[in-house]
């Protein structure tokens, strides 16, 4: 059996010259090999404008108890939410001891007298 290969040509094989994205429009033309010089990037804004005098310190007592109070709901709600999948994993396997017609499902306690 012949396998056949695809016909290449030298416009298929090309290198392309990576541009950054911070030159607004690309020097020179394409392909023709040229090193451009890597441009620096701007320095940042200074941000100090948006920022605005406080009146008070910060109240670091307070922020303290709230990210306790906030911690303290997320383990509450983590108890919780694992306690609801355990109970819900026990009645579906009673539901299903149940459904198979088997009659002894649920364990019952007696006291001891």
């Amino acid at each position: 059996m012949k396998t056949q290969r695809p016909i290449s040509s030298d416009d298929e094989h090309r290198v392309l010259q990576f541009r950054p994205r911070t030159s607004p429009s690309p020097t020179g033309s394409r392909g023709n090999g040229a090193v451009q010089p890597l441009r620096v990037a701007p320095e940042p804004l200074d941000l100090s404008c948006y920022e605005q005098p406080r009146t008070e310190p910060d109240d670091f007592r307070h922020r303290m108890l709230a990210n306790i109070a906030a911690l303290a709901f997320t383990i509450a709600l983590t108890a919780i939410g694992i306690w609801l999948a355990v109970s819900i994993a026990d009645l579906r396997r009673t539901q299903d001891c149940v459904l198979m017609g088997r009659r002894d499902c649920v364990k019952i306690t007696t006291p001891h007298i």
